[in-house]
């Protein structure tokens, strides 16, 4: 997408797009209520599926829609707070698994492939690290406002589901920080062991978190983001609002991805609404996180990966749900009695 196709040059033009934010099509919904009413099974005997197909007929304005062409993107950037020692893994590691998403050898790219869905990799200024938000902002505004273009313009018009996903030695920190910004508490509330710390390393976080709070002092969502984010969460929030803008449907992965993402919905409540929670991470403050927004996970498998690996496993799910949902026979177009 060219500069001149993204509709905001400043966060409160970004602002701006969150505060007039598209709702799901009513006339869709009530048609996929009423068809799911019909089918040839018990009341709610497809338990959450059903929701699911219903949630996605809303918003794709279709009451008997079809799943053909998620999109999952992976972005990548490198965080200046690696320099605290908070990683197990050095930042050269980013640009490494990169080229790893790139050559088909990640695990994201096996899920991808299973699942049949497109895939991209958007690296983010990797040569270029945010500034270590334990001494101020991580990004200035023209370098947040990039990040968020990134983001937005990764977005396929063509795509019919979203998943993103990210790359970035030293992001489960940032992530931490900004859960501990949105929803307060301490720092060890809210930081886990990420690429496999030990104990003195998962202390050290705790301390690292303290301090870019301590150094970065907005409360206003977007300005946490800003100040405590990395490029790749920022991306991450910019893609999801441009899906919503879209009336499409996002499944939202691990820890920081839900980082990210929480951002929006305390910017503007409701702006999650096209979301879903594809998994809950091993990383045992994603759940606080999902509880806040409300959300159930569709998966628990213990995940901690990251790259939008669990949400890209949960398209199976919901692809599972549709297929039920506008597969399957009413009780009048299968001449059975429906009691």
């Amino acid at each position: 997408m060219k500069d001149q196709d993204i509709p905001f040059q400043t966060a409160d033009d970004f602002r701006a797009l969150l505060d007039d934010l598209p709702a799901p099509d009513a006339e869709a919904l009530a048609g996929a209520e009423a068809r799911n009413a019909s089918l040839t099974k018990p009341p709610a005997a497809l338990g959450r599926l059903e929701d699911l197909a219903i949630w996605y007929a809303g918003w794709r304005g279709d009451p008997r829609p079809a799943l053909e062409a998620p999109q999952v993107i992976i972005f990548a950037g490198n965080h200046g707070v690696c320099a605290q020692g908070v990683s197990a893994f050095p930042p050269e590691v980013t640009a490494q698994m990169v080229r790893n998403f790139e050559t088909g050898g990640a695990a994201i790219n096996q899920l991808a492939r299973a699942a049949g869905v497109r895939l991209d990799v958007i690296a983010l200024d990797l040569e270029r690290p945010t500034a270590d938000f334990t001494t101020g902002p991580a990004m200035s505004e023209a370098d947040f406002i990039a990040a968020l273009g990134a983001g937005w313009g990764a977005v396929s018009k063509e795509a019919d589901l979203l998943v993103v996903g990210e790359m970035g030695i030293g992001n489960t920190t940032s992530a931490a920080a900004i859960a501990c910004a949105l929803l307060g508490g301490d720092a060890s509330d809210w930081v886990g062991r990420g690429t496999g710390v030990d104990d003195a390393g998962l202390a050290r976080k705790a301390y690292v978190v303290a301090a870019g709070l301590a150094a970065n002092p907005a409360r206003d969502p977007l300005e946490i983001l800003r100040c405590l984010g990395g490029r790749e969460l920022v991306a991450m929030a910019g893609a999801i609002l441009r899906a919503r803008h879209l009336r499409m449907p996002v499944i939202l992965d691990g820890f920081i991805c839900t980082a990210a993402a929480t951002c929006l919905e305390r910017a503007a409540p409701g702006a999650l609404d096209h979301a879903v929670a594809g998994h809950v991470s091993a990383e045992s403050a994603h759940t606080r996180l999902l509880e806040a927004l409300g959300k159930a996970p569709l998966l628990d498998l213990g995940m901690r990966l990251g790259e939008g690996s669990g949400a890209c496993l949960a398209i199976n799910i919901l692809k599972g749900a549709i297929a039920c949902h506008s597969g399957m026979s009413t009780f009048a177009e299968a001449g059975v009695a429906d009691g």
